[in-house]
């Protein structure tokens, strides 16, 4: 005899996995912008980028792009959340937004993140309409407790 266990998620549970994943989805619009954004940079001041693959490879392994990779392991923070097999909460919810809220308000004098994501914002108006819409869905979470 197979035992399944299909539990429905509660409608609060669901609130919450919808604000997650429009959060997710703004993320997503904000880091490609990033790329982009540090892509033209790139090619002005280093050289030409060869292909698509070239360029993955620079993503993974050029220090010049490395400080993306906290807006990265967000984004897989998110997935892993969204996947997990545990019923999605407020906590884990309200621990992502201010996870989000450290790493993406700009911050003078901070870490490399912070001082390359400021310079984008300066330079980049696409960079600057992605973070909106991101700094939006982190607003349209559930008020902390």
């Amino acid at each position: 005899m197979e035992e399944k266990q299909s539990k429905q998620p509660n409608p609060e549970q669901e609130v919450i996995r919808q604000s997650l994943l429009e959060f997710h989805s703004a993320l997503l619009k904000l880091h490609k912008a990033l790329i982009e954004s540090e892509r033209v940079v790139y090619e002005r001041e280093v050289g030409p980028i060869k292909s698509p693959n070239h360029f993955f490879q620079l993503l993974t392994s050029e220090p010049w792009f490395a400080w993306l990779r906290p807006i990265s392991q967000l984004i897989v923070a998110i997935d892993e959340t969204l996947d997990a097999k545990e019923p999605l909460t407020n906590a884990s919810l309200d621990a992502l937004m201010t996870h989000s809220v450290f790493l993406l308000v700009p911050a003078k004098g901070g870490e490399n993140f912070a001082e390359r994501y400021l310079a984008a914002l300066q330079r980049d108006p696409r960079v600057v309409l992605a973070h909106a819409q991101v700094a939006k869905r982190i607003g349209s979470g559930k008020p902390p407790a």
